[in-house]
């Protein structure tokens, strides 16, 4: 019996959106044909950067729907150092993912608790030095796992290759684990290589400025869901 071809998911980041007007641009990169909507959430501590706290999403939640009321997924990716308070406010904000790193919270198994408790899905973030072991212990656990293939804490960055074999990595990991866990890769993507990201075993994909930086949303999507078609 043949596998059935991946279903892949274009995930926005609003962190190279226009802050001026960003209801209005997560309802444009939605109608340009997004399937999640990506908060890059950076706290001036675990990275350099400060970016957006739970009143922000709070406030984009209303917005993250199709034309026909088709809710579109909030995918929280928090860059912050400890880790509980905030996620717990994520998900009082209305995130559906809600994703962190091992090395930012002291009891890993505890948070990814703490988050499906508050009715969320949990994920697990590795930065491109960072090695994959924890997954031994709680691959059972978690529905996400985001793959940098850029440092944290900058948006604009080009892509570290080596993100390519971590990925193969991890891919091979969640199919023996034999449960629906997204693979998501965050930094660097483009059109003119998110096949090859697709093809290390990737399904999910952020983009930030590739997409927000464009005149034309629309057509930077379809141009990837082309490449993706070929992957």
């Amino acid at each position: 019996m043949s596998t059935p071809a991946p279903t892949y998911r274009i995930a926005p980041s609003i962190l190279s959106a226009d802050f001026a007007r960003l209801g209005e641009e997560v309802k444009n990169v939605i109608t340009a044909g997004a399937d999640w909507i990506h908060f890059d959430v950076m706290d001036n501590h675990y990275v350099p950067n400060l970016t957006f706290g739970p009143m922000i999403c709070s406030a984009l939640k209303p917005h993250a729907k199709t034309a026909d009321g088709t809710l579109v997924p909030i995918d929280v990716h928090l860059m912050v150092q400890p880790v509980d308070a905030l996620a717990a406010a994520f998900a009082d904000a209305g995130a559906d993912y809600i994703s962190f790193h091992p090395d930012a919270s002291p009891h890993v198994h505890r948070s990814i608790q703490a988050i499906r408790a508050k009715g969320c899905k949990p994920g697990l973030v590795f930065n491109p030095a960072q090695p994959l072991d924890v997954l031994d212990w709680v691959i059972d656990d978690i529905d996400l796992i985001l793959i940098m293939s850029v440092n944290p804490g900058f948006g604009g960055q080009s892509f570290i290759d080596s993100a390519l074999r971590k990925t193969e990595a991890v891919r091979k990991r969640i199919d023996a684990c034999g449960k629906d866990i997204r693979l998501e890769v965050d930094g660097g993507i483009k059109a003119n290589n998110i096949a090859q990201v697709a093809s290390a075993g990737a399904d999910t994909f952020v983009a930030g400025s590739a997409i927000f930086g464009q005149p034309d949303y629309a057509a930077v999507v379809a141009a990837m869901r082309q490449a993706l078609a070929k992957a």
